[in-house]
Order: structure tokens, then C-alpha cells, then sequence
């Protein structure tokens, strides 16, 4: 089975695949000062054609860290933010839509309360919840996206991904 060791999350190993900010202690540029100061701006999100922003949440289990299906999305980006606990996510750059890239997906740790854009194309799904039980994540993307421009692929047998590195035994 092949293997993927996660990697701390950084601006320039995640660039291909969207964006991230850091939204529970936000420091930058900012409207206001104490006690009220506004973060403008930290992380954009393109909602396609769809001008409906539908706010959900992913609710994942501690489960196995071993991937064996991918999904991603045409027309928009697919913000999620992990508001409870920490998340190990896998991505991969967009290109075919026939075939996942094995040999080009990675896996990033997401720490609570940090908002990450995935870009249009790009592979991704649900998170692993990663040193706790469960992790509730906020996901948005335009109003019924899961129904109109999803995109899922299971893997085929004996293809899974298993993550390593530390806190994945």
C-alpha cells in the first residue's frame, strides 16, 4: 500500500492547491484596534455562478488513516475550517478527471480554527480527525454543490493511501 507522511500546513507547500489563514488569534492588517478590531479579507472563496453561500459541517470520526476516495469540484472552492480539533486532509493537484494522481497527492495537518480554500479541480475529501475522538468542520461552497458539481471517486482495490507520521499509529 502506498504511503503519504503529512506535513505541517505552510503558504508555500499549500499554494497550488488553494489558500489558509489561521482565524481563532488573526494577527495582519485590520480595521479598528482594541477592544474591537475587524480581520478583513483573510480568506476568499470563489462561489462560481451560485450566489447562494450554503454553511455546513462535515462531522468526522476517528477512523483508520487510510484514504480510499477523492472528490473535487468544477465550478468553485470548497472552504473548510475544522472548528474542534486538528485534521490530517489530503489534496491533489486538478488536472484529469478520470483518475486520481497518486504519485502528486499530499497530506497536510490542519490545525483548529483554520479556514483552508481548495481551488476549483483541486482532490480532496472528508478530513481525518487527528489526535481526538471527533472533529466538527465548517464547510462552505455554493448552495447545493453536493448534488450539482461533486465529483467522487473511490479507489480501486488495493490503491488506498495509507497517511503516516507522527500520531497516525
Amino acid at each position: 500500500m502506498k504511503e503519504i507522511t503529512w506535513k505541517k500546513l505552510s503558504p508555500e507547500g499549500f499554494a497550488k492547491y488553494g489558500t489558509f489563514a489561521g482565524m481563532l488569534n488573526p494577527s495582519g492588517p485590520h480595521l479598528g484596534s482594541e477592544p474591537i478590531e475587524f480581520y478583513r479579507d483573510m480568506v476568499l472563496s470563489n462561489l462560481g455562478t451560485v450566489p447562494v453561500a450554503s454553511f455546513s459541517v462535515c462531522r468526522v470520526l476517528k477512523r483508520p488513516f487510510e484514504m480510499d476516495v477523492s472528490e473535487f469540484h468544477d465550478g468553485c472552492c470548497e472552504l473548510a475550517m475544522p472548528l474542534d480539533g486538528d485534521v490530517l486532509m489530503h489534496v491533489a493537484p486538478a488536472g484529469s478527471d478520470k483518475e486520481f494522481p497518486f504519485d502528486e497527492a499530499e497530506v497536510f495537518l490542519v490545525p483548529r480554527g483554520t479556514a483552508v480554500c481548495i481551488r476549483p479541480g483541486v482532490w480532496h475529501h472528508a478530513a481525518f480527525a487527528y489526535g481526538c475522538d471527533a472533529v466538527n468542520i465548517l464547510c462552505v461552497l455554493p448552495e447545493r454543490t453536493y448534488a450539482v458539481d461533486c465529483k467522487v471517486y473511490p479507489f480501486p482495490a488495493g490503491q488506498h493511501v495509507k497517511v503516516t507520521g507522527p500520531g497516525t499509529k
